[in-house]
């Protein structure tokens, strides 16, 4: 958890120790008011990104005021959550498919690499290589194929020991073996202490209002708002997706409700001591649960470590190599993607395939890139699609009864998108004396369905034919008569 919560630090663009604070308090809080017996809760990947614009915001509002704006959005991020909880926001989830979850960690895990490209030399807003420039160097003076070869060195430890042993973390192995080389060959190159100084003492209390602070007023929530909404929502995405994962790997259930309004509690209360907004860490907590903890107590005892490692062994890490943490967020990017969904993408189906490349299209589009914009987009998407495959469901069947009688039989769910269908099935330059249409095996559910049944009506009684509605269940009855067929007979 250290030395992730050191890199994601650098990708909001704050010192090392907002991270590190961030996840001793999420722990400590977390284990207490969670829902979710041993989940890990700490600062993550998809929280960490979007912070950026937000402090790059607050310092052109004012000198050394980004940290403070990013405090203020954490308490604001722990008020919506604690109210998407009372507004059992958890129960929604169940109409996130599968596919926007796919899109959704594809583009995580490639937000997440691309974060890593300017400790490699890589200029994103150029669009240009080290490798086209062989004289650029890092701030250090040290040429970048070093670095680059100190990552491909933690990339091999981190995927090649776990064929050899599992009894130590392979990533820990990779930052103990690179820290050693940087500090053996004594390389000039860039550090966890670059990015800035590692906490000596406990956190304190401490409210990001007032003098020397940020404003309380409607400039400051306006300028707040939309990164701790997107905090919100994208950190409960990742939060319930974990829980899930643990309550399939424990056979237990648990309440989501609750962690919603125990994440918004815990990111409070990091927010009042200096650390960063976070959520729950699907790898950290799969490998707590593996390795036995299934208490609040397992949860709490990586809080207490973690904090004590920070404050006794601070001087060793701020001497781990940037490269280091590359290899360790490389990884961490790799398998959050969703490699089996991309394996198999000509297997699932074409409109499965769609939202997921939407969900990740519009992440990857927008600016700053936004993991909850992109999910409301692939969930409409899904909801359009899935509208069209229950439209075709509807059928209406013709039945002559005599040469002057014709029974319509109307099969399937009437609404917005199956009125077209629904129209289709009638034959409106045919009259007979008497028709009648059987609703006894559908169901009208809004006002486009009630339409279109009076349009049909309309237009048959204009042809001079005599027509009758039965068969119209309790709900579609009510409905049919409030709002526009009460002058039409019906059975």
């Amino acid at each position: 958890m250290i030395p992730e919560a050191i890199a994601f630090s650098g990708i909001a663009g704050v010192d090392p120790k907002v991270g590190l604070f961030g996840a001793f308090c999420l722990s400590l809080t977390i284990a207490v008011v969670g829902g979710r017996m041993a989940m890990i809760t700490s600062a993550t990947g998809s929280t960490a990104l979007l912070m950026t614009a937000l402090v790059t915001s607050g310092n052109a509002i004012g000198p050394g005021l980004g940290v403070q704006y990013l405090m203020v959005a954490g308490l604001l991020t722990g008020l919506l959550q604690i109210l998407w909880g009372y507004l059992r926001l958890a129960y929604q989830m169940r109409f996130v498919p599968q596919a926007v979850l796919s899109g959704f960690v594809n583009a995580l895990a490639l937000l997440i690499l691309q974060a890593q490209f300017p400790q490699l030399g890589w200029n994103l807003s150029h669009g240009e290589s080290a490798a086209d420039h062989a004289v650029q160097v890092l701030p250090h003076g040290i040429q970048i194929p070093i670095v680059w070869a100190l990552v491909l060195v933690g990339l091999l430890i981190i995927y090649g020991l776990p064929r050899l042993t599992r009894v130590v973390p392979s990533q820990l192995v990779a930052i103990v073996v690179l820290t050693a080389i940087s500090i053996g060959f004594q390389l000039e190159i860039p550090t966890v202490e670059s990015l800035g100084k590692l906490p000596t003492g406990l956190p304190s209390f401490q409210l990001p209002f007032g003098e020397g602070g940020v404003p309380f007023n409607r400039e400051t929530l306006g300028l707040v708002l939309p990164t701790a909404l997107a905090i919100s929502l994208v950190g409960l995405m990742e939060t319930f997706l974990t829980q899930d994962i643990l309550d399939d790997k424990t056979d237990t259930t648990s309440d989501k409700n609750r962690e919603a309004c125990g994440q918004g509690i815990a990111n409070i209360a990091s927010s009042l001591f200096g650390g960063m907004a976070g959520c729950a860490l699907v790898g950290q907590s799969v490998m707590n649960v593996d390795n036995g903890g299934r208490t609040r107590l397992s949860t709490l005892f990586s809080g207490v470590s973690l904090l004590l490692m920070i404050l006794l062994a601070g001087p060793w890490l701020s001497r781990i190599p940037m490269a280091a943490l590359v290899a360790v967020m490389i990884s961490i990017a790799v398998s959050t993607a969703d490699i089996t969904g991309l394996r198999n993408i000509r297997r699932i189906p074409k409109s499965d395939t769609s939202v997921m490349v939407m969900t990740f299209a519009v992440t990857m589009l927008t600016t700053p890139h936004n993991l909850a914009l992109g999910v409301l987009a692939g969930v409409a998407l899904a909801a359009i699609l899935f509208s069209r495959k229950v439209a075709k469901v509807i059928r209406v069947e013709t039945v002559d009864v005599g040469q002057d009688e014709r029974i319509y039989r109307v099969i399937g769910q009437l609404f917005f998108v199956s009125k077209v269908y629904f129209i289709q099935g009638f034959d409106l330059h045919s009259h007979q004396a008497t028709i009648t249409i059987d609703m006894s095996q559908a169901h009208v559910w809004d006002q486009s369905g009630i339409a279109a049944l009076d349009q049909v009506m309309r237009k048959l009684r204009l042809g001079g034919s005599e027509v009758q509605l039965k068969g119209l269940n309790e709900e579609s009855l009510d409905l049919f008569e409030r709002i526009g067929g009460q002058e039409s007979s019906h059975a």
